[in-house]
């Protein structure tokens, strides 16, 4: 197996971890972690690797699949780390099963987003489009598939996939989507009219439009954003990648139960 390595740069904790990886296994290691570390790297986007191991917590995790290319195993080292797998105390049994070959890949869909015709980064849990000031209700018409599916004013909207169901769009009031369905979760952020919580939708062309002229952002699970005003196009749908993940148990729901429910 060909190893490389991303960890969170920010915290000592993390760092720490890290070099106990890289004498271990001698991964090629992300450019702004090796930096960190004193130690020579490469950028994600050029990493060649069969596994991804990210140290830190779910953004982590996001930022390595917006960029990098391989199965993703997550150490936890944040609060929720709802995309990891294991703890830090695990991570030797969790190498010497991975040489065995003894896991499973945990294929996620993700969605593929452009705008205005160009196409950004997947997204693994969501897009956000919400205005750029405080407490500044915008203007947005949906479609899918063609088809008017709503107009509205709001602080904002969440286009999530079923693994991001758990995260900005559980908060924002949306539903907890199995993670192994493929799906669009629609959720207004703080609508100004009375408003089901979210739409539920099967995979199709979702298309955003800007409708008052003011300024409003859109960010690409939480490690992108771009600023978008009135005349962008959004256009949402499947993508062709799927983010893998590294799994040793096959228990969404008791990922779930351990989570929020405990």
């Amino acid at each position: 197996m060909r190893y490389g390595l991303v960890a969170n740069p920010d915290k000592k904790r993390c760092l720490e971890f890290a070099q106990k990886i890289v004498d271990k296994l001698s991964p090629i290691v992300e450019e702004s972690t090796a930096r960190s570390l004193g130690l020579e790297g490469m950028p994600m986007e050029k990493m060649n690797v069969d596994v991804i191991i990210t140290v830190g917590g779910d953004g982590t995790i996001l930022l390595a699949l917006q960029r990098a290319r391989g199965m993703i195993l997550g150490v936890n080292m944040g609060l929720l780390g709802f995309l990891t797998e294991i703890k830090p105390e695990e991570f030797d049994e969790a190498i010497e099963k991975i040489e065995r070959g003894e896991y499973f890949v945990d294929k996620r869909m993700r969605l593929k987003v452009s705008l205005n015709g160009k196409r950004l980064y997947d997204c693994t849990n969501e897009a956000v489009i919400h205005t750029s000031e405080i407490a500044k209700l915008r203007s947005y018409s949906i479609w899918y598939d063609e088809e008017l599916l709503d107009e509205f004013r709001a602080d904002g909207l969440i286009i999530a996939t079923p693994t991001g169901s758990t995260s900005y769009a559980l908060s924002a009031g949306g539903p907890i989507v199995h993670p192994y369905l493929e799906g669009m979760v629609i959720t207004p952020i703080a609508p100004f009219k009375r408003y089901p919580r979210s739409f539920v939708l099967p995979m199709g062309k979702l298309r955003v439009e800007m409708k008052d002229g003011k300024k409003n952002l859109l960010v690409l699970d939480g490690q992108y954003s771009v600023e978008i005003s009135e005349g962008d196009v959004v256009e949402i749908e499947k993508s062709e990648n799927y983010a893998m993940f590294i799994r040793f148990r096959n228990s969404p729901f008791k990922m779930i139960r351990e989570r929020f429910l405990a």
